[in-house]
């Protein structure tokens, strides 16, 4: 494992935008709320030619009553336990604080090295605050400006040895064939509502208090990403913020944490749809669902609460019908029932989300193609198009992840009905058995080239 850094300090910082300029992307949200992170979110960060993991964390704060306070410590400093180097930043424009003061007393009782930043270097007289850091007895302050990248060099001069010394105990040490099976990772994206358990569910599977939960509604707002290792395989569990309907979203932190997920959605293989089952399958859960299926991703929907339901085959026969009713296109999704409290059921959710993940990577050959379309233009032949019948010669599979079947017609897509191509897609996933993966039909015409042609 290369050399593991911790960013932390307290709220408005820059830690979020450090986070980004190392790792070159825009996964943690940046804005001037203070307390916008509230989780763990670890990258690949790369400073010159030194390679290491990045963790961005919540502000602490130390010292404030509250619950959601220590809870947001306590993670601060499990990130550290699990570190091999912390990044303390403070503000070089507001000047070293009591709340700094309180940090710099608590990572003195640290045993891992800490690196002491003064962020927000960009003039002269931040320059000249900064020497106030002196003061927190963790050495001398590296100047810097994580926003308009002043002092990278400097930084990097100073995580060199470590890296370096991490590289080398690499080296020597045995191999463990951790990850073997699998090449490609499993990207499991955990969506839904606020407050149906998708934190909760992280922690369970990873065996650990990962991710921030609680009773209050909308704790995540960043989508984090966290390998795991099932059976050999390589999971990478991404807990998004709670979608709420469009008309409720009216802060901009909300609207930030919104977009996160719908690119954590485009960027998955697999979307695990969290219902609670004292409340399943509302109408932004279908809302959630069609957009998942546009996006062309796999669904999987899973009912967390089961502990709480009285009735389990009323409410499992209420939620097939909503299903078949409000998502028609696809109404034999896949979904498993469980309690992330309790554990029950839960053995069941991973073999299926990893069975629905293969048959939305499924490639049929043509030859089994050719003998399906033969068979449903058999049993329901297309209708007839500016009076001439729409004859279907030949299929073949375009691409996976989704399926996507292109059928050489002697009709353009717009001449086909609509409602016809569903039943195309409809017979498609039944007579293969992928249900749950959003099939897509793609019309190819060949224009006649003696269409227009004069004699």
């Amino acid at each position: 494992m290369p050399l593991k850094i911790a960013i932390l300090g307290r709220p408005n910082v820059g830690k979020s935008t450090l986070f980004n300029r190392l790792t070159g992307s825009r996964r943690a949200l940046v804005h001037d709320t203070p307390g916008l992170t509230r989780d763990r979110i670890e990258g690949e960060a790369q400073l010159f030619d030194l390679n290491f993991r990045i963790v961005d964390t919540a502000g602490l704060e130390v010292g404030l009553d509250g619950p959601l306070s220590d809870r947001l410590v306590a993670l601060g400093l499990a990130a550290l336990d699990k570190a091999d180097l912390a990044l303390f930043l403070v503000d070089a424009r507001a000047g070293v604080t009591a709340l700094d003061e309180d940090i710099a007393t608590l990572l003195r009782r640290q045993t891992k090295p800490v690196v002491l930043i003064a962020n927000k270097c960009e003039g002269r007289l931040a320059e000249g605050e900064a020497f106030d850091a002196w003061r927190l007895g963790l050495g001398e302050p590296l100047n810097l400006s994580a926003e308009h990248g002043l002092g990278l060099g400097d930084l990097a001069d100073i995580l060199r040895p470590h890296v370096e010394a991490m590289a080398a105990r690499e080296t020597d040490a045995p191999a463990t064939g951790e990850g073997d099976g699998e090449d490609e990772p499993l990207r499991l994206a955990i969506v839904g509502r606020p407050n149906t358990g998708k934190s909760s569910l992280v922690n369970r599977l990873l065996g650990e208090e990962r991710q921030l939960t609680g009773p209050e509604p909308g704790l995540t707002r960043d989508s984090i990403t966290s390998p795991w290792q099932w059976r050999g395989r390589t999971i990478q569990l991404v807990d998004t913020a709670g979608l709420r309907r469009k008309a409720r979203i009216d802060e901009k932190i909300e609207q930030l944490s919104a977009s996160a997920t719908i690119r954590a959605i485009r960027e998955a293989h697999v979307v695990l749809l969290m219902l609670d089952a004292t409340q399943a399958l509302e109408k932004q859960d279908t809302t959630i669902a069609n957009l998942v299926l546009d996006e062309g991703r796999a669904l999987v929907i899973g009912v967390n609460k089961w502990d709480l339901v009285e009735d389990g085959k009323e409410t499992l026969a209420e939620i097939r019908h909503r299903l078949k009713h409000r998502m028609s296109q696809l109404p034999d999704l896949p979904f498993a029932t469980f309690s992330v409290q309790t554990g029950q059921g839960l053995k069941r959710l991973l073999p299926t989300i990893v069975e629905t993940r293969d048959r939305w990577a499924t490639r049929i050959t043509t030859a089994r193609l050719n003998r399906w379309l033969e068979a449903a233009l058999g049993e329901n032949p297309p209708p007839r198009a500016q009076n001439r019948q729409i004859k279907m010669r030949y299929a073949t599979q375009a691409s996976t992840r989704p399926p996507t079947i292109a059928i050489f017609a002697n009709k353009p897509s717009d001449a086909i009905p609509a409602s016809y191509l569903r039943y195309l897609a409809k017979s498609f996933t039944s007579h293969f058995k992928l249900e749950g993966v959003q099939v897509r039909i793609v019309i190819r015409h060949k224009e006649n080239p003696y269409h227009d042609a004069r004699s």
